[in-house]
């Protein structure tokens, strides 16, 4: 291998740890695997550098800091690079050695350390120049794009692959990824943590993917730690994972993905993604509905608040703040305006304090107050704020003022887009995502069951008690079947009505069946009155308008069994489940189990 031109600085003093570990070659190299989760095979690894055991410089984030105030981030790095190929080859493990460097170690290396003809000698170590990639690391400020790019074309020129590490941790460049387009982009460990609970993180995974694809770059998600969270990302179509569930750093490069990350890609269980067994919500903040008006505080007179709302009419209303801009009370435009005009009110109260006449009890949020919280506000016995508005703040300090007209609007936006894909009163998926996980679940080629959920009686309790009882009566479906469904692998929806769809994963489904039954009958009983109690149920009008004895509303389940290769489309499974659930009914079943 050629030798490298080091750019140690000469001088006099005595040599530091730093320069003594280079000098001594005591860098020690650790390879964690990455993995490709549609096949679970090993796709490579990537090379983690380590100081001596029981140093002061053992670990990465000390040893880096003393190269870059030594000034010998350029031989650290590229010294870091040779020791990572020198214990790979001998391994004789195929696939990729990924490489980490700062863009700005690349370009000075390439072009000032003779890396080029470096990499001619890569077979010198047992690694051949198309298996590996040059990882970018800290590419937050690339001094030289142009460099960079020269430099990535000679790499390239020898086949040396290019990766961009941490996409997505704050620092990272979209517009680096599309001037270099890498072969490989590794997602932030943040997007992944918790990614099969949160909505917004794989929504971010589905228009990262979107953007790999224009881009012509493979996803590599980090931080990969539990079943869950590998399954989504599998489900997803996230080409390669990392982390230590997938295998944690080590001496010895792993020829096979562990046993338990194996189970998981091999499995036919299809992940139950966020978004579609909850409703993720329109995203509206408080923040969003608020305009940075002006404020005044208790100094400001009634004239001098007069001439305020003359000059501006945009102003609906004005906070008034403390001297730390804490807001104290709100004056709405149309009430002060309504005073002024009143005989001798400028004589009475114009030079005190415009406090006076002002809402000491308005509303005030914090700006990350969600929009489904605001909602109580147009139904409040108060309906001042929907003409005075509100104040929003951050840290309890004024941020801006909120409009009623303004919170109408994106309540009624928010619904809107809710209840297409998510029932506005459970917001549990509407039909278009059930669809969409019975089209999946049909594509995995896994058996599962299609339950289809019931009440029976509900719309003579309907009509006896009123909707808001009703309403609440098929909430209390909703809450059963999450109560007794794992959200991991059992899809909860709801059709619309009393009509709720479970798509269950689970072997002991049957036991889950009766227990949401079971759960559901006994507290329904609380929704009954003493009287309908005593009687075990109430007298209604039936379907034909005659007066009759109801018993109390019950729920029942149809359950079909969808094999492998039994049905194609999604409304042949819901037909099925609709069909075991009519026999349920009739045959007056709580669980009644249809073979599809």
């Amino acid at each position: 291998m050629s030798t490298l031109h080091t750019l140690r600085p000469q001088a006099e003093t005595p040599a530091t740890a730093l320069q003594q570990l280079i000098a001594r070659d005591q860098l020690v190299a650790h390879f964690q695997p990455i993995v490709h989760l549609g096949s679970g095979a090993v796709y490579g690894h990537e090379a983690l550098i380590r100081g001596p055991a029981g140093s002061s410089l053992e670990f990465p984030d000390a040893l880096f800091a003393a190269g870059r105030a030594e000034g010998l981030t350029v031989e650290l790095e590229v010294r870091c690079a040779m020791r990572a190929l020198r214990d790979w080859g001998p391994q004789g493990l195929s696939g990729k050695l990924l490489v980490n460097m700062s863009a700005d170690a690349l370009s000075r290396a390439v072009h000032d350390m003779g890396l080029e003809r470096t990499l001619l000698h890569f077979s010198s170590c047992g690694v051949l120049p198309e298996n590996v990639l040059i990882e970018l690391t800290e590419h937050e400020r690339v001094p030289d794009l142009d460099a960079l790019k020269r430099a990535i074309a000679v790499l390239r020129k020898h086949k040396v692959g290019i990766a961009l590490d941490d996409f997505g941790d704050g620092r990272s460049s979209l517009r680096l990824w599309s001037e270099i387009q890498p072969d490989l982009v590794k997602i932030d460990k943040y997007f992944t943590r918790n990614v099969h609970a949160q909505p917004e993180k794989l929504q971010t995974f589905r228009a990262l993917l979107q953007l790999a694809e224009t881009l012509g770059s493979r996803l590599v998600a980090e931080g990969i730690e539990s079943a869950d969270e590998l399954r989504v990302l599998r489900d997803l179509g996230i080409s390669y994972g990392q982390g230590w569930l997938l295998g944690r750093p080590a001496a010895e490069g792993l020829a096979h993905a562990p046993e338990a990350a194996q189970q998981v890609l091999a499995s036919a269980d299809i992940a139950v993604l966020p978004e579609l067994r909850r409703a993720s919500g329109s995203g509206v903040l408080a923040a969003h509905l608020c305009t940075q008006l002006p404020t005044v505080g208790t100094a400001t007179t009634n004239e001098q608040l007069y001439r305020i709302f003359s000059k501006d009419e945009r102003l609906h209303a004005l906070a008034l703040v403390d001297e730390e801009q804490r807001p104290i009370a709100l004056v709405d435009r149309s009430q002060f305006i309504a005073r002024w005009a009143k005989p001798f009110f400028n004589d009475l109260y114009g030079r005190h304090s415009c406090s006076l006449f002002a809402n000491h009890a308005p509303l005030i949020v914090e700006g990350d107050t969600g929009i489904e919280e605001l909602t109580s506000v147009l139904t409040s016995p108060d309906q001042r704020y929907l003409s005075e508005g509100f104040i929003v703040t951050r840290g309890g300090c004024y941020l801006g003022l909120g409009t009623g007209q303004q919170l109408v609007r994106s309540v009624t936006e928010a619904r809107i887009e809710a209840a297409r894909h998510a029932n506005p009163l459970t917001f549990l998926p509407g039909n278009i995502p059930i669809s969409q996980h019975i089209d999946r679940l049909l594509a995995s080629g896994r058996e599962f069951v299609a339950a289809y959920a019931d009440l029976n009686q509900f719309k003579p309790f309907n009509d006896h008690y009123g909707y808001w009882r009703g309403d609440e009566m098929i909430r209390l479906v909703a809450r059963a079947l999450a109560l007794h469904c794992d959200p991991q692998r059992d899809f909860v929806g709801h059709v619309g009505g009393d009509d709720f769809v479970v798509l269950f994963q689970s072997s002991d489904w049957e036991s889950r069946c009766e227990a949401i039954v079971n759960s559901f009958n006994e507290r329904a009983l609380s929704l009954f009155d003493e009287a309908a109690l005593q009687a075990g149920g109430i007298m209604a009008e039936d379907r034909h308008g005659d007066m009759r004895f109801h018993p109390c509303t019950t729920l029942c389940i149809g359950a079909v069994r969808i094999r492998s290769g039994t049905l194609s489309r999604s409304e042949d499974v819901a037909s099925a489940a609709a069909s075991a659930k009519r026999e349920a009914k009739h045959g007056a079943h709580k669980v009644y189990v249809m073979e599809g």
